[in-house]
């Protein structure tokens, strides 16, 4: 059964030290996909702006400072008020988003419920995939006879 934990917020996209706009976004986590969060920014366009990272990630990022390449997160406080800084890379430009700690470290806590770190590679269903795979069909007796036994005929010099 497949569980999707989501939030709602609002993000703050920080154009420079003095100016951020509101950016409404949502978070989701599917536990078909346990390795995984997934962010929606609303930013105006017919379609929203989709990133996936790690939900390793995200975790680490509600402590302490993490990631390298496209995805980086860290805690901050910005006029006392807690916030988790996620900056983005992409071919198409950089992005650098303040987040409401509370907010996100409540959401986090509850993927972890819903798939207990660890356990994400249970939800995958690798071992069962691999026994459908590997299970003989109806046609595979054919391969696992002999079908060589029926045609042995006694040699030519009259030895069986």
């Amino acid at each position: 059964m497949m569980n999707i934990v989501e939030r709602e917020l609002e993000l703050k996209l920080v154009l420079s030290p003095e100016r951020s706009i509101p950016v409404p976004a949502r978070l989701t986590y599917r536990t078909e996909d346990p390795y995984a969060v997934h962010i929606a920014f609303h930013i105006g366009s017919e379609s929203p702006v989709h990133w996936t990272f790690a939900r390793e990630l995200l975790v680490e990022g509600v402590f302490r400072p993490c990631g390298h390449g496209d995805v980086r997160i860290w805690p901050t406080k910005i006029d006392n008020r807690s916030v988790i800084c996620v900056a983005l890379t992409s071919p198409d430009g950089n992005a650098l988003l303040e987040v409401p700690s509370a907010a996100v470290a409540a959401w986090v806590e509850r993927t972890l419920r819903v798939v207990p770190p660890g356990t994400e590679s249970d939800r995958l269903g690798i071992d069962e995939a691999l026994a459908d795979l590997l299970a003989p069909l109806p046609a595979d007796d054919l391969w696992l006879s002999d079908p060589w036994s029926a045609d042995e005929s006694p040699s030519q010099d009259g030895e069986a």
